[in-house]
Order: C-alpha cells, then structure tokens, then sequence
C-alpha cells in the first residue's frame, strides 16, 4: 500500500501586522492634594463702556420704594417746616396788632426822657394807667372847653403824639406859669424827668380846669417846645386814643431800656 502521500495543507500564514492597542489614557484621581476638576465658569460677557450693569429685579424694587421713601421724608420735612414759619408769622402778627407795637420819636418834646429817633416798645393792653406814664396817644382832632364846660372838636395835629400822663378824669388840673409848677388836685407834683420848668401858656384853658370822665391831661417832658394839653390844637385826649403805654427804648441800643 502505498503511504499516503496526500499533502495536508498548510494553514495560512497568520497576518503578523499588530493592530495598535488604544493608548490608555491616564485618569487623574482625586486626592486630597488635587482638589476633583470643576466645569470652568461661562466667561463673562463684555459689556459696552456707559451702558448700566441690568440689576437684579428684587434689587430694583427695593432701590425706587427706598427712593420713593426718602421723597415722602423730604416732602414731609418741608411742610413741617412750612407750617411752623407760617404759625410764627401768624403769632408775630397777633402780638404786634394786638399786644404790642413799636413807635418812633419824632422832635424833641420829651427831651432829656426821649430823644429824636428813639425807637419804642408799646403794650398796647395794660390799660391800668397813672400819672406819670408815657402815654402813645392819637391827636387827630382837639377836644376843648367851651364857656359851659362841655366838650367840643376841633381840628388837631392829625398824627400820634408821645406824651406823659398828668391827670385822669374827675381830676383838676391848675398850673402857675409864673412858678413853672404844675398842680393837680391842689398837690404840686414833683417831677424830676422835665427839662425844663411849665412856664409857657398856650392858652387852651383858663386854669383851674376839671378834667371830664374819659378823657386826660397830657404834658410833654420839654415843657418849653411841647404841643400838649396846653395847646388848643391838642387839649384833652379820650382814653380810647390812647395807643398803649411806653414800656421800653430798644433803639438805639447804647440806650436799651426801659423809661419813665
């Protein structure tokens, strides 16, 4: 028999080319020394030079009630302060319409008490007089005696007039021009503020005169240059021309004070 010869056939060669293995990408792990990589942040936008940051919507509304809450303040303090300005007005008004005033010397017929210029302060609600006050009177018109003794008009000096109180109603008044002394209720009065001594008749009355109930006998402290009740164009004064009574000099200032 003859072998067998057959020829087993031989395997194919195997392909040799080697085919790369995936590189192995080293992982990084995290320790405590290499903090886990975080995702980067969005870069931020750029924003054009001039034009506002966009506020968040919370920020916003807090920022115009804020706003609208210092507005309300102010407009608040303004009328506050306001209305205090106009009540002081109004106080100051009422005080010197009602309570008081002020008045200018004009002349020199209180002269050494008042000086021209002088400026006065006048209560113009005591109305408790006495003699020897200094008295802001109107001489609109001149109120005189006539042969009966009753009173009676005539024109005056048209202006206020700074005069000192002598006598009141029910009180008589005489006065000797040749002594220069002036008497009331038969009393010579001592007077220390006059620059001079009563020796000028200007004919108003014959002395002894009574004066009548509401009215009053007013002298100046000059008694040589005054116009007073010694006047015909001044004579006796109501007691509702009485202004008010002098209470202080507050001008000038060398002179501040108050004056009898």
């Amino acid at each position: 028999m003859e072998p067998f010869d057959e020829t087993i056939p031989q395997a194919e060669p195997e392909l040799n080319a080697q085919i790369p293995e995936a590189a192995e990408v080293p992982q990084e792990i995290p320790s405590a020394e290499t903090p886990a990589a975080l995702p980067e942040a969005a870069a931020p936008q750029d924003i054009p030079a001039g034009e506002a940051v966009p506020q968040p919507e919370p920020a916003q509304e807090n920022a115009g009630q804020e706003k609208q809450k210092n507005e309300g303040s102010f407009f608040n303090d303004l009328m506050d302060l306001l209305e205090s300005v106009i009540v002081s007005i109004f106080v100051v008004m009422l005080v010197f319409t009602f309570l008081f005033c002020t008045a200018d010397v004009e002349g020199t017929s209180m002269v050494p008490t008042l000086e021209d210029h002088d400026r006065l302060l006048v209560n113009r609600i005591d109305k408790d007089y006495e003699r020897g006050d200094i008295l802001i009177i109107d001489s609109d018109k001149a109120r005189l005696l006539d042969e009966s003794g009753n009173v009676y008009e005539r024109d005056g000096l048209k202006k206020r007039i700074v005069k000192r109180l002598i006598a009141k109603g029910g009180q008589q008044v005489d006065i000797d021009f040749t002594q220069g002394i002036v008497y009331v209720d038969g009393e010579a009065l001592t007077e220390p503020y006059i620059n001079n001594l009563t020796t000028r008749d200007n004919f108003a009355f014959t002395y002894p005169v009574t004066v009548p109930e509401g009215y009053i006998f007013v002298l100046g402290d000059n008694r040589s240059v005054s116009r007073d009740s010694r006047d015909e164009m001044v004579g006796l004064i109501p007691e509702e021309n009485i202004v008010g009574k002098v209470i202080l000099r507050i001008s000038p200032f060398s002179s501040f004070g108050k004056v009898r």
